[in-house]
């Protein structure tokens, strides 16, 4: 597995996170704990959006939305391991009205660990309940689209 500390992506998707495998992250035999890789992909998703402008603050406090994962589909492929220097990726699969469907990936010098979809609920951050995503960022999410791979 890789050492380096900013690892290069060979994912096919445009954004990527790199992170590193920490003792926290892992189980006694210092592999990757399964849970731990929810974290990971969260924080990802969560600097994809702030890349664009739109940090999870900023989302909540001006526009009265948060995101929520809703379902998720996750095929473990390849443990991560203490020290390794991994690459999260995000793609946009689909921009709806009121939820988004993302594309995932974590990878090891190149190397597919976990890939994922991810289904996220846009919600009205005061109550939960289900709304629309804002209109301008509604479309430029919608520029984003990688349609169905």
């Amino acid at each position: 597995m890789s050492d380096s500390a900013s690892p290069v992506s060979d994912s096919r998707l445009p954004f990527s996170w790199p992170t590193r495998v920490y003792w926290e992250d892992t189980d006694a035999g210092g592999v990757v704990y399964h849970a731990q890789y929810l974290a990971f992909l969260e924080r990802a998703r969560t600097e994809w959006l702030r890349a664009r402008g739109y940090g999870q603050e900023l989302l909540r406090v001006e526009h009265g939305l948060v995101f929520a994962v809703r379902a998720m589909q996750i095929d473990f492929r390849a443990p991560a391991r203490l020290d390794d220097a991994l690459d999260v990726a995000v793609a946009l699969r689909q921009c709806r009205g009121a939820s988004l469907v993302i594309e995932q990936d974590i990878r090891c010098g190149g190397r597919l660990l976990l890939d994922a979809e991810v289904k996220v609920a846009a919600l009205d951050a005061a109550g939960f309940r289900p709304r629309g995503i804002p209109e301008t960022l509604y479309q430029q999410l919608k520029t984003l689209e990688q349609g169905a791979q």
